[in-house]
């Protein structure tokens, strides 16, 4: 999701991604305060690199930060949460539409190969890699629709995403992603757009079904127990 590499700003990248998992997989709960010399500490960076993957985790509605109070990972509303989903169902149907129109074939093989990637992490039960997995896959639709206008939304909403389902998914994870992204790129792939569109849909439906909207909060958790 952040991706990093080999330049200077490689640690801002890779702060951002373990913040984005530990958030993904539970380990970092809403309403954590997320506390500048702890993070130094953790990631052996200053404070002014940690105060950079804040701001960009900030951009992507991830972390909240107050004046005076600090950084905390946010706590989306009911109301939030469902306008998320209303929002990606619009976008993603967008991005199925122009794939239908425009997919090469090694467009779709790409496809494949990431959900080929996906049901190998299922099968070996890793859950960092089933998180990032499937949010790429999205993404990836997004960036091969040709829009970077329609990625750039997605991006942001599949940070929300991963947010909301970290607050309201119920503990246990039924891993129905790789079967329905399938059945969506089958019918990318014969430029059925209507069904296309319904498979998509219908995944997403399934993804907000799981969320349990009067779950209680948990309280955060440590810190360092969630990122190390």
């Amino acid at each position: 999701m952040y991706n990093a590499d080999e330049t200077a700003g490689a640690p801002t990248a890779i702060i951002c991604e373990k913040i984005w998992l530990a958030i993904a997989e539970r380990r970092l709960r809403p309403g954590t305060r997320l506390k500048e010399e702890q993070l130094a500490e953790i990631f052996s960076v200053s404070r002014a690199r940690i105060r950079q993957a804040l701001t960009a985790l900030e951009r992507d509605g991830l972390v909240t930060i107050m004046p005076n109070r600090g950084a905390f990972v946010s706590e989306p509303s009911v109301d939030e949460a469902r306008d998320v989903f209303v929002t990606r169902r619009a976008i993603e149907q967008r991005v199925v539409e122009r794939l239908c129109e425009r997919a090469t074939v090694e467009d779709i093989e790409r496809m494949r190969s990431h959900i080929d990637e996906e049901r190998v992490a299922g099968r070996a039960g890793d859950l960092s890699a089933i998180v990032r997995l499937s949010g790429g896959f999205h993404l990836l639709l997004a960036e091969l629709s040709g829009s970077a206008f329609l990625f750039g939304i997605l991006r942001d909403l599949v940070s929300r995403t991963s947010l909301i389902t970290a607050m309201y998914r119920s503990k246990h994870l039924h891993n129905c992603g790789p079967d329905e992204h399938m059945a969506v790129v089958d019918r990318i792939a014969a430029r059925d757009v209507d069904t296309a569109i319904r498979e998509m849909a219908e995944h997403l439906h399934h993804v907000e079904a799981e969320l349990d909207l009067d779950e209680e909060k948990d309280q955060p958790r440590d810190l360092r127990a969630a990122l190390l």
